[in-house]
């Protein structure tokens, strides 16, 4: 494994600090990133965004009398649990795109996504419900949609660089299963199933960044990064009590490094062999990376240094890891 992370997983449960670790990331010089984080000028995909998505399709569905296909509220979790292996075949789909330097043209950014959320429904043998619309209503869909989808797509096609080399894709997401749940997490819950889910490319090339929170504090964290007048941030978007205890009251990262016949690596089985995959671990127990959210002239030079340690710390296990699975 080269010293420079080539994809890395960015794993936790909500408003752990993923997205704080992927802004420090962003205002670090190229020098440091890759003499001190190991990584590149970052490339970043988040399924985030097409969660977000999916809550505004089952909201416009709603107000049209229709059932919310992916939400039956705003306050409550997915309907379909095969939709977290839904969201991981976007993410593929997305690396696959990042790989081929490919930007979708649509005549319609609406079409596409809701083709894209079927045509991903498909391969989870989920029901891929929004291609089997009433015409009338899809076509309503479309238009109330058609702005929102159009930013998703402009983000998706603008994080689509020329050339990867030297580069570290960032891929963000956070697994979980309900509070008080036994280990092993039963698919579809939890990384060890979307660790399974992801393609073959990317995991020969993957790391896994775990931002370690104990659920107590995420949910805490939770309520205080919310605003509600910013549902659609990546900084600043709340997740409802009862997806936080119901989708997140418990992960299964500490439980894979210990079902690990290698150290610091999560064993994944997918396409038909073995893939042990680097873990760091970075200790956020003690709040290290809320500063992040205020503008960066607020930053106290404690603050960056215990981030930046701690983040320095982390990935250097993943690459001595990583040297030891070659």
């Amino acid at each position: 494994m080269s010293s420079l992370i080539d994809v890395l997983l960015l794993t936790a449960l909500p408003a752990s600090g993923k997205s704080e670790v992927r802004r420090y990331f962003a205002g670090l010089t190229p020098e440091q990133c890759r003499d001190e984080m190991h990584v590149g000028p970052t490339v970043q995909l988040d399924d985030y965004p097409y969660v977000h998505m999916m809550r505004r399709i089952s909201q416009e569905l709603r107000k049209r009398g229709q059932d919310g296909l992916f939400f039956d509220s705003d306050n409550l979790p997915m309907k379909e649990q095969r939709d977290w292996g839904t969201l991981i075949e976007l993410l593929n789909e997305d690396f696959d795109d990042l790989m081929k330097r490919h930007r979708p043209a649509p005549g319609s950014a609406a079409e596409w996504l809701f083709d894209r959320f079927d045509a991903a429904r498909r391969k989870v043998s989920a029901r891929p419900a929004l291609g089997q619309l009433e015409p009338a209503v899809r076509r309503e869909l479309v238009q109330a949609l058609e702005t929102e989808c159009a930013e998703v797509l402009r983000d998706k096609n603008a994080g689509v660089p020329d050339s990867l080399k030297g580069r570290t894709v960032v891929i963000e997401f956070a697994r979980g299963g309900p509070d008080q749940s036994t280990l092993p997490l039963p698919a579809p819950l939890g990384y060890r199933y979307s660790f399974a889910t992801l393609s073959a490319e990317i995991l020969s090339r993957a790391s896994v960044l775990y931002v370690w929170v104990e659920p107590e504090e995420s949910r805490r964290k939770n309520i205080e990064r919310t605003d509600p007048n910013d549902p659609g941030s990546i900084l600043h978007h709340g997740v409802p009590m009862a997806v936080m205890l119901g989708d997140y009251g418990c992960d299964d990262m500490a439980w894979l490094l210990q079902q690990s016949d290698r150290p610091d690596t999560v064993r994944v089985e997918a396409h038909g062999r073995t893939w042990y995959l680097p873990v760091g671990r970075f200790d956020n127990r003690v709040d290290k990376t809320s500063f992040v959210r205020a503008d960066r002239e607020q930053w106290k030079a404690a603050d960056v240094a215990a981030l930046h340690d701690g983040l320095a710390g982390a990935l250097a296990r993943v690459v001595m890891a990583g040297e030891k699975t070659v």
